[in-house]
């Protein structure tokens, strides 16, 4: 690895912080997020769900794996930078095929090293996230350049970014043996572990573009329907939000997850609005109010849906309620119709990387699948 040049760290409110360039050198911009996963962070700089995000590793060293030809959530390194504190000098894993540093060089990807990233968590949990830019090698300039460039740059409030990441063909993941029912799964930014884990437990699932019509969409005559994480406002979701309610007006099964699950709230009539600085990481704790049980689960998500935490709501749909909640914060983590026949979670039940506490949550939407397909048969 050659002598990292000078990198400099600006907050949108002036903070500035010094280190070593890390990855690819240059200039990037993009919202300032911290995630707490101490293992994991193949999965996610590959998360799709972190398009135009600057991502700040809690977990003081990274990189000591390396990275691998197995564990990649999508086709490419979707963050928009990335800052570690310790960086490992060399990977040590057997699975490894390249350095961390490499992959981020190689995808063009701006970081940053050698700063003090739990000093920038605690700023961050206390002011909010917001923008950042990170600049190395001829990009550096003065403190005054640097913030009023970051201060031009996007915000994520209003940022429509499904375009951006969604498939641009549809493909099918075949299932572990004969199939059971079959799963039309909208891409708004899907992770691959995530139809992996319905094949697993044998759905057959058409991974289809977000852009795909509410004709189409119900012309699959799928046994279910899947809405996936994504990057961005859930407010700017209006076409997501009419596939989803073409298929409740259908009365099909729907299972939505992370961005899904602020879609489908939108299609109850509920809005949505932005978290302080959002849940992101595998340890977060989430009760399911159903059964009373606690789950240690993986979150990426700087919105949430605004409902009412106790009781029923009316929805176009018949009544509705709030399934889970976050333990931290109370912060809504999934819905459900009171006819069973939709649900979803605002976190991500496919554990990539994670906890498998919530996989209940792919058995549940079997059952509902293999359910509607035998009603139809």
């Amino acid at each position: 690895m050659s002598e990292a040049t000078e990198a400099v760290l600006m907050l949108e409110d002036g903070t500035c912080l010094r280190g070593r360039s890390y990855g690819a050198e240059g200039e990037t911009f993009g919202e300032a997020v911290f995630t707490t996963g101490m293992t994991g962070y193949q999965e996610t700089l590959t998360d799709p769900s972190y398009h135009r995000q600057v991502v700040i590793q809690t977990a003081p060293h990274i990189g000591n794996t390396g990275m691998n030809d197995e564990d990649a959530e999508s086709r490419r390194i979707w963050v928009s930078g990335y800052v570690v504190r310790d960086p490992a000098p060399r990977s040590s894993n057997w699975r490894s095929r390249r350095e961390l540093v490499d992959d981020l060089a190689g995808s063009g990807v701006v970081g940053i090293s050698g700063v003090d990233t739990r000093s920038l968590t605690r700023h961050l949990r206390d002011r909010g996230a917001m923008r950042v830019g990170i600049f190395s090698g001829d990009r550096v300039s003065s403190e005054t350049e640097l913030l009023a460039r970051v201060q031009s740059s996007p915000k994520m409030t209003g940022a429509n970014l499904t375009a951006d990441v969604t498939t641009p063909q549809p493909y099918v993941i075949e299932p572990d043996g004969d199939p059971i029912g079959t799963v039309a799964a909208v891409d708004l930014g899907i992770k691959a572990m995530t139809p992996h884990r319905m094949a697993q437990r044998g759905l057959r699932v058409h991974v289809l573009p977000a852009s795909i019509s509410s004709e189409d969409l119900l012309a699959t005559n799928a046994d279910g329907y899947f809405l996936s994480n994504g990057p961005g406002d859930p407010a700017t979701a209006d076409h997501a939000v009419d596939l989803v309610n073409s298929v409740l007006s259908a009365d099909l099964p729907l299972f939505g997850i992370c961005f899904g699950n602020q879609v489908f709230g939108r299609a109850l009539g509920l809005s949505t609005y932005k978290l302080k600085f959002g849940h992101r990481g595998i340890n977060q704790p989430v009760l399911d109010k159903a059964t009373g049980r606690v789950a240690v689960t993986a979150h990426n998500h700087g919105f949430a849906v605004d409902a009412p935490l106790e009781g029923n709501f009316a929805t176009p749909y018949g009544q509705a309620a709030v399934s889970h909640v976050c333990l931290n914060d109370n912060v809504v983590e999934g819905l459900r119709l009171q006819n069973g026949r939709a649900f979803s979670v605002q976190y991500h039940p496919e554990a990539a990387a994670g906890p498998h506490d919530a996989a209940y949550l792919f058995d549940r939407f079997t059952d509902l699948v293999q359910g509607g397909r035998n009603a139809a048969a």
